[in-house]
């Protein structure tokens, strides 16, 4: 991972889960990482624990719902850390699961802030400060950008909508020196999985938490998205449970 040395990066929603598990990843890597998220406090803590280990961090406050907190967030990195290399647009929600019939607009018109609007409003502070030297733009995607799935309209409407932001912005910059790429992790073992068990609705509910990967599987598969040998997959989700990928990154033998 030595692309990652010196990087500039932002990372949102990472104060626990895969945000979390790739700031660690990507400042032990040798990157200069701002922990972006609602949460300070546990990103205070994080970036606490990364220094020790001889890491370079900081905690910015951060709700990617409004688009001048992430402008800040990404301010931020430049002021502290002299620019913008990579940004991870990680943030996501899916509480409450219900039925269309049972959750309130409020409740849907949440989670399309957190999960839609709040991946254009990464890209549309992030693209114009990579646009001189370049960048790399992950969007974290799911199954459900393709599949539907009983309780999750507001999630699976949401992913649809951040893959086809994918999709546009590479298409605006194509062979330009920003790449923007999704990439598709599958069941990870987060406190998301135990909300979606809890709510006993659609079968990914009734999967045994065993199947679920680890949040460093994800982590290090976005490090390889950052780096040259990803080149090829610009504007794509790559999908974490293709063993092809996940040989790739050497995740597997």
């Amino acid at each position: 991972m030595d692309h990652l040395k010196g990087k500039a990066v932002v990372i949102t929603g990472a104060s626990r889960g895969i945000g979390e598990a790739a700031a660690r990843l990507f400042a032990q890597a040798g990157a200069k990482v701002v922990l972006a998220a609602r949460s300070v406090a546990a990103c205070q803590a994080i970036t606490d624990e990364i220094a020790e280990a001889g890491g370079e961090a900081r905690a910015v406050a951060c709700d990617v719902a409004d688009p001048q907190s992430v402008a800040d967030a990404i301010a931020a990195c430049e002021n502290l850390f002299g620019g913008l290399d990579i940004l991870i647009n990680n943030a996501g929600v899916i509480e409450p699961i219900g039925r269309i019939e049972d959750l309130s607009p409020e409740d849907f018109g949440r989670v399309i802030d957190v999960n839609l609007k709040g991946v254009f409003n990464g890209l549309h502070a992030a693209l114009p400060r990579m646009a001189a030297k370049g960048g790399v733009v992950v969007n974290i995607s799911s199954g459900a950008a393709t599949s539907p799935l009983e309780g999750w309209s507001h999630y699976c409407a949401s992913k649809a909508g951040a893959l086809m932001l994918t999709r546009a912005a590479e298409r605006e910059n194509q062979n330009g020196p920003v790449r923007v790429v999704g990439l598709s992790p599958g069941t990870v073992a987060t406190e998301m999985q135990v909300v979606i068990k809890a709510s006993g609705i659609n079968p990914v509910s009734e999967l045994d938490p065993s199947v679920h990967i680890p949040t460093e599987w994800v982590a290090r598969a976005l490090a390889w998205l950052c780096g040259p040998d990803a080149e090829e997959f610009r504007g794509v989700d790559v999908s974490l449970r293709d063993e092809d990928i996940r040989r790739r990154i050497g995740l597997i033998n």
